[in-house]
């Protein structure tokens, strides 16, 4: 039988999953267990009564009736909603600068923006204390240049909360933007020249709304991961910068109040999936991935795009008399120096931490009065910082190879199949992209305490991994779009089975994108806090979970080595990533 005959033969055979929706199977059962399960009883939690457990709505009718509560609300709306638009301001130049670069110059700038995306949240706030301290970088400069008479204070206020907040979110605007600008058919801006437009009209009018599905996507995708923010505000805020993932920290791990902390987990996932709503109704949830979201006729999105298309207008007559003011080559080169600029802000922070690393005082002074050994002879020699160390990395280790078995099957099976359930099964992989993760951890938290498995690495890997499949599942598509399945075909036609075709010619073939999602999958349970902080326990620990501790209690220097150890695995694990994601 030819390959045509197989392919042509093929859909003819009816199955409960179409040709290999079978290999998604462990991925939703798994998800299900550990994801979908954990969520829905805290949701369930929320509406019995703590004392009697009937069900009741005294929780939620508690949120309303109390003040600071309603307060805490609006502050973690405000904060997230002002994230989100600062970081899509930052990170769209710098997302529509890499798309007009050649591929072979793209991959290496592009990880000036991967290092601080996946540097732990940790290590960048602790660098924006280090900056924004009355005795740090900025206070230091301005009052040695005689700007200043006395420190300003920029920190544990509201001005330190953005800034920490817009500083972590950024990256993740621009690698949600990126694809989508990537994916634009830059002929059609020279079309719209040719036909008289001016540069300024022709990016507004084509380029511009051609790429408002990722930039739409990049600040859903900002809000929602800044609703569940806990260590930014915790270090860099005030007690009126109190966020609602505090709230629901405080009462589960201090109060034992499951009742209410699931009701302020129901409200966070509301306004997440009330989000996800609006910009699905607008674009199709389908471009967050990359693709081109389906029209929608609704009445939203034409008002939406009406909106945009006045603002963009008034943005090209700004930008048309700028050019007059300034001239073509002024304009040429705004470009550019803004992007550094922004590039300069999520770099620089975390390179600060170096050379406080190696200070010979006992305090956070900059510059470093002396340099010495002495915090990373500190770390090294410290049992409670190895072992969680170790941890970590054992942790990790197991949960790249489980995320990237789920979520590399998983994607295998999407890109082979044309079922009509291929749509429902991509968007129940990034569910756990979507769903904020103070979510997901105290609803592990609460399974795992009657599974006995809270204070295992067990715990953890099952945890982690649930955060690592989205992020393996989309790799692999991703590396599974430009796939020839004729080789498959070929192999069939000569007598290889499925097992055999999959191990011999697949894998092998995909070995740089697995490889790719296995280092993704390891950073990403190696910098993970939230889960470890509910599940890790209290005297063994991980390496995130035992900088948390520390920061609350005291800051010093051993945190600044410890930080900058930490910035050396993921700077490696992501040039290692990028070597083999890339062809030879």
């Amino acid at each position: 039988m030819t390959a045509g005959a197989i392919v042509a033969h093929a859909p003819a055979r009816r199955r409960l999953f179409p040709s290999s929706l079978w290999l998604v199977v462990p991925g939703i059962l798994f998800l299900l267990l550990f994801f979908v399960l954990p969520v829905m009883r805290l949701l369930t939690l929320s509406f019995q009564d703590p004392t009697t457990g009937a069900w009741s709505l005294a929780s939620y009718w508690h949120i309303v009736k109390t003040d600071v509560y309603i307060r805490v609300l609006g502050i973690t709306f405000s904060i997230s909603g002002y994230t989100a638009i600062f970081s899509v301001l930052l990170g769209y130049p710098v997302a529509y600068w890499l798309a007009r670069m050649p591929e072979r110059q793209r991959g290496p700038l592009l990880l000036l923006v991967m290092i601080p995306f996946w540097t732990s949240y940790l290590v960048k706030t602790f660098a924006w204390t280090i900056m924004l301290g009355r005795a740090g970088v900025i206070n230091t400069l301005l009052m040695s240049l005689g700007i200043i008479s006395e420190p300003l204070s920029l920190i544990h206020n509201r001005f330190g909360v953005m800034v920490g907040m817009v500083h972590s979110m950024t990256p993740l605007a621009v690698v949600t933007m990126l694809p989508v600008m990537i994916g634009i058919d830059r002929s059609l801006v020279d079309a719209a020249k040719t036909l008289g437009a001016t540069p300024a009209h022709a990016f507004w009018t084509v380029y511009f709304k051609l790429s408002l599905p990722g930039l739409t996507a990049a600040g859903l995708l900002v809000f929602i991961s800044s609703l569940g923010f806990f260590i930014v505000p915790a270090l860099l805020g005030g007690r009126l910068d109190t966020m609602l993932a505090q709230l629901i920290i405080t009462q589960v791990q201090e109060l034992l109040n499951w009742s209410f902390a699931g009701a302020l987990a129901a409200m966070m996932l509301a306004a997440a999936l009330l989000s996800c709503w609006v910009y699905d109704r607008m674009f199709g949830l389908s471009s967050i991935s990359g693709q081109s979201g389906q029209e929608s006729a609704s009445r939203l999105r034409l008002v939406a795009q009406h909106v945009l298309h006045a603002l963009a207008s008034v943005s090209a007559r700004l930008a048309d008399l700028m050019r007059a003011v300034i001239g073509g080559q002024g304009t040429a080169r705004l470009l550019p120096a803004a992007v550094w600029l922004v590039l300069g802000f999520l770099i620089l922070p975390t390179l600060v931490v170096v050379p406080v690393a190696f200070t010979s005082s006992q305090f956070l002074d900059f510059p470093p009065p002396g340099y010495s050994l002495r915090w990373f002879d500190t770390y090294f020699s410290s049992q409670l910082w190895i072992s969680a160390t170790v941890r970590s990395f054992l942790v990790a280790t197991v949960t790249a190879v489980l995320a990237t078995a789920i979520g590399g099957f998983s994607a295998l099976a999407l890109a082979r199949s044309q079922s009509r359930w291929n749509g429902l099964i991509f968007g129940f992989f990034l569910a756990p992209l979507i769903v904020p993760r103070i979510i997901i951890a105290v609803g592990l938290f609460y399974l795992f305490a009657q599974m006995g498995l809270v204070a295992t690495n067990a715990g953890l890997i099952i945890g982690h991994t649930v955060l690592a499949v989205p992020f393996t599942f989309v790799t692999m598509a991703a590396v599974l779009k430009s796939y020839d399945w004729r080789l498959d075909q070929a192999a069939a036609t000569l007598g290889a089975n499925r097992l055999s075709t999959l191990t011999q010619v697949t894998i092998p073939l995909l070995k740089g994108g697995i490889v790719a999602a296995l280092l993704f999958a390891f950073i990403t349970s190696f910098d993970e806090l939230t889960i470890a902080i509910f599940i890790s326990g209290g005297i063994t620990t991980t390496l995130p979970k035992q900088m948390w501790d520390d920061m609350i209690l005291q800051l010093n220097p051993t945190l600044a080595a410890v930080s900058v150890v930490v910035s050396v695995v993921i700077t490696a694990v992501l040039l290692a990533a990028e070597r083999f994601r890339r062809p030879a």
